[in-house]
């Protein structure tokens, strides 16, 4: 059994951690809100490529800039590039170019997704893997730092009050846990991209294979980096380098590479 000498919590015990957890949870919202207007109101029918290119970077701006300008950990002994905050946006940063750059090809060619973007000439991913018949939009980056950032986020605040309460949380029930928290994740945003909204920008050639092995296909992205995004500074005394926080977010990359490329040879690409 797990537990915290101080009883079950939500947030880390280490004061810049909290400070970013909190950040991001607060910030969550704001740029769901965003988005939702953005789809709700059909923007996306209206603006060109660099109106999309805007919002990207004011949904991903604010992750960097607000704690920039409000967060002084100085008196903590912590200069900006030792910031829980700023080390969490490098790592996702890595992980999330992997994701789109790499692992875009498998949801392409393995589950049927179209980016339908004719206004977008700007894109961005990798050359030998998958059927190249599609390309990344650099949008695509931007939006993804956020819902990263939330994803990670609220699932390791929810895998520590977990692990640091009574719960004999073993071998067997950790990774029940860890692929539950990661499926939830997967199966939200799937179910909110899947919407008559955008659905002639985004959109599966088939539904019913998207809605069969999509969510645990895409759960491999965060099955993959959970574990490892969990124990950056998670201790109070913790104070990882950026070396090592680069080094764990290629690692995760890595790891969710081998799972989609073992999925896609479960599932079979797409006729």
């Amino acid at each position: 059994m797990v537990t915290s000498d101080a009883g079950p919590r939500w947030f880390s015990d280490n004061p810049s951690k909290a400070w970013g957890e909190k950040f991001f949870l607060v910030y969550s919202p704001v740029w769901m809100a965003l988005m939702a207007s953005v789809m709700g109101f059909g923007i996306t029918d209206e603006i060109g490529e660099w109106g999309f290119m805007a919002i990207g970077i004011a949904v991903a701006a604010p992750l960097v800039v607000v704690p920039a300008l409000i967060r002084d950990e100085r008196p903590i002994g912590r200069p900006w590039y030792e910031t829980y905050w700023f080390k969490a946006n490098l790592y996702i940063g890595i992980f999330n170019f992997a994701a789109n750059y790499f692992g875009s090809e498998y949801f392409f060619d393995v589950l049927g997704m179209v980016y339908d973007y004719p206004m977008i000439e700007l894109t961005f991913d990798a050359t030998l893997v998958g059927s190249g018949e599609q390309r990344v939009p650099v949008i695509m980056y931007l939006l993804t730092q956020a819902y990263f950032l939330t994803y990670h986020s609220t699932a390791i605040i929810v895998l520590r009050r977990i692990r640091t309460s009574r719960i004999p949380v073993g071998a067997v029930l950790w990774p029940i846990l860890l692929v539950a928290v990661a499926y939830f994740w997967a199966w939200m945003e799937t179910k909110a991209m899947a919407n008559p909204w955008i659905e002639s920008q985004f959109y599966y050639k088939d539904m019913s294979r998207m809605l069969a092995y999509g969510s645990l296909f895409y759960s491999l992205y965060f099955i993959a980096s959970f574990p490892i995004f969990y124990h950056l500074d998670e201790d109070r005394e913790t104070n990882w380098s950026l070396r090592k926080t680069a080094a764990a977010a290629l690692s995760a990359s890595m790891i969710m590479l081998f799972l989609l490329d073992f999925a896609a040879a479960v599932f079979g690409p797409l006729t």
